[in-house]
């Protein structure tokens, strides 16, 4: 993890999103799509846990002053991935057919934070 950190600010996203997703796939999940982008927004992962679809927001953080990066995932975020997510779902005609949930994965200094329903429609 030390090298995620160290690389230009530019690479760093990228990395973190190919190791949260390398640690994801250690866990069973199954990769189906990365940056996924619709006019509400972007998903940086969508994963396969059994028959769920799972959603998820990966975030980066070196340093805790202001908080852990899962700290980070705003309300408004939060909505915005909600409404991509649906567009997701229809766009591949699973809305109704499938469960889903939102995780969040976090990157603060060396350490990885998994947060399995990091958040849902209210």
């Amino acid at each position: 993890m030390p090298a995620l950190l160290k690389n230009t600010h530019k690479n760093r996203g990228a990395l973190a999103e190919q190791e949260a997703c390398d640690f994801l796939q250690k866990q069973g999940l199954t990769f189906l799509a990365r940056n996924y982008h619709c006019p509400f927004g972007e998903i940086d992962l969508i994963m396969r846990e059994g028959e769920d679809i799972v959603f998820i927001e990966v975030r980066l953080r070196s340093s805790t002053l202001y908080g852990d990066a899962l700290e980070s995932i705003h309300k408004n975020k939060q909505q915005k991935l909600l409404k991509s997510a649906t567009h997701f779902l229809q766009k591949q005609h699973w809305l109704d057919k499938v469960n889903y949930r939102f995780d969040a994965i976090g990157f603060t200094n060396s350490t990885i934070d998994w947060i399995k329903d990091a958040f849902s429609y209210e």
